[in-house]
């Protein structure tokens, strides 16, 4: 069994040292490896991103990171990323990574990803230069997801993780205003989960919406916004299966994933 803390939206502002570190500091006991889902500062600033850091350093566990559109806004991503990889974290953007978590090996494929809408109710890459733009940045986003967890695919992972900011489906956006559906996340990005196979999603963002949700190829996505989740972190409980090809269905999959607080 493989055990996935997993929490984003934390938010952490200059004055919000110690917030999470008692905590955080549990995790050993009780997790393999702590999942970070973006938005991890308010603003993106260094200094904020220094008092993430030091919530999560040294913690005893791999921790592995995206990052949200809040860690952009200050225009420096790059530096956000740098100061949490300095303690130890792996930040990925379009990219993959694989964990040692016992005797488990865990592919974890990241992206901040991002808006464009679902299915029916989408985005498309027409018309302006900025929709164009907007639209392909999407793609891109989704394309790169897709190619980590297929090359995680190959290496032989136990299991496979999508951590992302943005959702990949609409379920986990219930309790937010339909008319932000779109900025919230994108169907490319669930389409490039079900076609490259994972065991679990992982996003956050949506701070008003719902823990619990499936993409239309049975890969079970769980929100773990903060505001969503109410605690620290969540535990997930994988128990990995057999190898199959990517995006093949996995029997029995209503038994490959429990939660604990």
């Amino acid at each position: 069994m493989i055990r996935i803390a997993a929490v984003g939206d934390i938010h952490l502002g200059t004055e919000s040292q110690g917030v999470l570190r008692p905590a955080f500091e549990t995790l050993p006991d009780r997790a393999d490896l702590l999942l970070l889902a973006g938005d991890l500062t308010r603003l993106g600033t260094v200094e904020e991103a220094r008092v993430v850091a030091r919530e999560i350093k040294d913690l005893g566990v791999p921790v592995v990171a995206v990052l949200g559109n809040h860690d952009h806004h200050a225009g420096r991503p790059d530096e956000v990323a740098a100061v949490l990889e300095d303690v130890g974290a792996q930040v990925l953007e379009g990219r993959g990574t694989i964990v040692a978590c016992g005797d488990a090996r865990v592919g974890v494929a990241g992206t901040k990803g991002f808006g464009g809408g679902f299915a029916g109710r989408c985005a498309g890459e027409f018309g302006e230069p900025v929709m164009k733009e907007f639209v392909r940045y999407s793609r891109q986003s989704a394309d790169a997801l897709r190619t980590a967890l297929e090359e995680l695919g190959e290496q032989g992972c136990d299991a496979r993780i999508a951590l992302t900011h943005y959702s990949p489906v609409p379920e986990t956006l219930a309790g937010e205003p339909l008319e932000i559906y779109p900025f919230l996340g994108s169907y490319l990005l669930a389409e490039a989960i079900d076609t490259a196979g994972a065991d679990l999603a992982v996003h956050g963002h949506a701070h008003a919406g719902t823990e619990n949700g499936m993409t239309t190829g049975g890969v079970r996505v769980r929100n773990v916004a903060q505001p969503v989740i109410g605690r620290a972190f969540h535990i997930y409980h994988l128990h990995p299966r057999e190898t199959v090809p990517a995006g093949a269905a996995r029997p029995g999959e209503d038994a490959a994933l429990e939660r604990s607080g």
